[in-house]
C-alpha cells in the first residue's frame, strides 16, 4: 500500500515551491472489563492524508480521506490556493523556512505482537485481573483496560523526501473505587499515564499481573485513613506524579508556539519569554530535562516529526538552566532559536504544531531509601487525581490519590486526599534530591490536548522519584 500511495502522491503533486503528503493509517482495539462484565470491544480504523504546500512565501494545507489520485489532487489544489491567499497576511515568511526532505524508516520494537494472541484470550486476561480487584464489600467499582494502537505513516515530499514510520502502542490500566458512607476513594494503575510502545511484552514490563492485590489493599487503606495534614514540608513525589508535574509545568510552558502567543485563545500562553533561553534558572542544579524521541519503549518515540525533521536527543534544561525550547522548524525560523523535532499532529486531518514528545527528567544518584531518610517532616505522594494550572502554566495545584507521612526519616501512616501547590518559576528550584535508575519509570499519556481545532496527542515522560523542599501541602478537609 505504501508504494502505491507514494505513486499517487507523486501523480497528484501541486505545482508549488515545496509540497508534502502525509498518509496516516491507524487502527485501535480497546478491551475493557468493568465490574467483571465485558464492555463492547471497540475496533477502529482511520485512514487519510494531509497535503502541505509552501509557495511564494505562503503556506496552505488540506486533508482528505479520498485517497484516489483525483481526491489527492483536489486536496493539493486547495492547499496551494490557501498558500496563495494567505501569503500577504501570514506572520511567517515561509521562504525562510527550510523544509526537510528526509529519507528513511522507523519501526516500533515489538517482541510479542498484539495479533499473536487471540481476542478471546486477551478478554480472559482482562476478566481475570478484574476479578482480582473485588476483595472487599466496600469496593463498589473496579475495571481493567487493554488499549492497543497500531499505525503506519508515509511522508513524501518534493525534492525526493520519503519516510515510512510504523508504530505499535499499548496502554494497560486497572482501577478500583471504594465507598463507605459519604467517603469515596480511588486507586488506579495505568490507564491515562502508562502508555508504552511495543506489543504484549509491555504487560510484563510494567508488572500488569502484579498490581490488582496492591490496589485493592491500598484503596481500603485510603478509605480508613485520615486526611493529609496541611503545612509547609518536604515532598517526595513518585514517578506517576512526577510525569504530570513535568508535563504541565515544564512541557507546556516551553512549547515555542505557546511562548509566541499562538495558543492564547485556547490553551493559554507561558510565563517563559524568549529572552530567558540560555540563561534562565528554571530549577536547581539537579534538574536535567531532555527531549528524547529515541527511547524504544517510550510512548512518543519516532525518527522524524510530522514536518520531516530528524528527531534527536537534546537537553532542554541542563543543570537547572533553560537551554532551548520545544519548537519545530517553523517556530525556529520565526525566532532564530534552536528547537527540536516536535512538530506533530494527532492524525491525518490536523496540521502539525509544536508539541512535547518524550520529555524526560534524567536520573540522579539518590536511592529511594536515602530520599526517605533525608526527610525530617514530609509526605510521599503517588498518582495524580486532579490538577489545575493557570493559563501561563505558572501557578498550579495538584491532588494525588495516595499519600504517606514521613517523620524522622521513616515512612509512617497512610493519608488520603494529599495535595500540594506551587509556582513553576520557583518550584523546580526547590528540587533537592533526584532518584537513581531504580526509582525511574517510563510513562506516557494519550490525552495531551492543545490546538484549534483540538488535537489530543501521545506524550511520553520518564522520571525518577524526586524530593522537593518546603512545599505547601494540604489535605482533603
Amino acid at each position: 500500500m505504501m508504494e502505491q500511495m507514494k505513486q499517487r502522491f507523486l501523480a497528484a503533486a501541486p505545482a508549488a515551491d515545496f509540497w508534502s503528503f502525509r498518509l496516516v493509517d491507524e487502527t485501535m482495539e480497546i478491551i475493557q472489563v468493568r465490574q467483571d462484565v465485558l464492555q463492547p470491544v471497540t475496533s477502529v480504523r482511520d485512514v487519510g492524508a494531509m497535503v502541505t504546500v509552501h509557495h511564494r512565501g505562503g503556506m496552505g494545507y488540506a486533508a482528505t480521506s479520498d485517497l484516489s489520485v483525483a481526491g489527492l489532487r483536489a486536496a493539493g489544489e486547495r492547499a496551494l490556493s490557501w498558500a496563495e491567499r494567505t501569503r500577504a497576511s501570514s506572520v511567517v515568511d515561509f521562504t525562510k523556512v527550510v523544509a526537510p526532505t528526509p529519507r528513511g524508516s522507523y519501526t516500533s520494537r515489538v517482541e510479542r505482537p498484539w495479533s499473536s494472541v487471540p481476542l478471546a484470550d486477551k478478554i480472559d486476561l482482562a476478566k481475570t485481573e478484574c476479578a482480582r480487584l473485588k476483595t472487599d464489600r466496600r469496593i463498589v467499582d473496579w475495571d481493567v483496560l487493554l488499549w492497543h494502537t497500531a499505525g503506519d505513516q508515509l511522508y513524501v515530499t518534493s525534492g525526493d523526501g520519503e519516510v515510512h514510520q510504523h508504530y505499535e502502542l499499548l496502554t494497560p490500566g486497572l482501577g478500583v473505587t471504594a465507598n463507605e458512607g459519604s467517603e469515596t476513594v480511588t486507586r488506579r494503575f495505568g490507564g491515562f499515564d502508562l502508555g508504552r510502545q511495543g506489543g504484549l511484552e509491555v504487560l510484563d514490563q510494567v508488572g500488569f499481573g502484579e498490581h490488582a492485590p496492591t490496589l485493592a489493599r491500598e484503596v481500603i487503606e485510603l478509605l480508613e485513613a485520615p486526611n493529609c495534614p496541611t503545612g509547609t514540608m518536604d515532598l517526595l513525589l513518585e514517578p506517576d506524579q512526577m510525569y504530570l508535574q513535568i508535563h504541565e509545568s515544564i512541557g507546556h510552558p516551553l512549547e515555542l508556539d505557546r511562548i509566541l502567543g499562538d495558543e492564547r485563545n485556547y490553551a493559554g500562553t507561558s510565563f517563559v519569554t524568549l529572552d530567558m533561553v540560555g540563561n534562565y534558572r528554571y530549577g536547581s542544579d539537579l534538574l536535567n530535562i531532555t527531549f528524547d524521541p529515541t527511547i524504544a519503549e517510550e510512548f512518543a518515540t519516532y525518527a522524524w516529526d510530522d514536518d520531516g525533521m530528524k528527531a534527536e536527543k537534546e537537553f532542554i534544561i541542563r543543570d537547572g538552566i533553560l537551554k532551548r525550547t520545544l519548537g519545530g522548524a517553523t517556530s525556529q525560523a520565526r525566532t532564530g532559536l534552536q528547537g527540536v523535532a516536535n512538530s506533530r499532529a494527532c492524525s491525518w486531518n490536523r496540521a502539525p504544531i509544536d508539541r512535547m514528545a518524550n520529555l524526560n527528567l534524567e536520573t540522579g544518584e539518590s536511592t529511594f531509601e536515602e530520599m526517605v531518610a533525608s526527610i525530617e517532616r514530609g509526605v510521599l505522594m503517588r498518582r495524580n487525581n486532579s490538577w489545575s494550572i493557570d493559563d501561563s502554566r505558572n501557578k498550579f495545584q495538584f491532588g494525588c490519590e495516595y499519600g504517606r507521612i514521613i517523620e524522622d526519616g521513616e515512612l509512617k501512616q497512610v493519608v488520603k486526599k494529599p495535595g500540594y501547590n506551587g509556582i513553576s518559576a520557583t518550584f523546580w528550584r526547590s528540587l533537592k534530591m533526584v532518584g537513581d535508575s531504580d526509582t525511574r519509570q517510563v510513562l506516557g499519556t494519550p490525552y495531551c490536548g492543545k490546538g484549534e481545532p483540538n488535537q489530543a496527542v501521545r506524550v511520553g515522560h520518564a522520571s525518577p522519584a524526586c524530593v522537593f523542599a518546603d512545599v505547601d501541602v494540604f489535605g482533603g478537609e
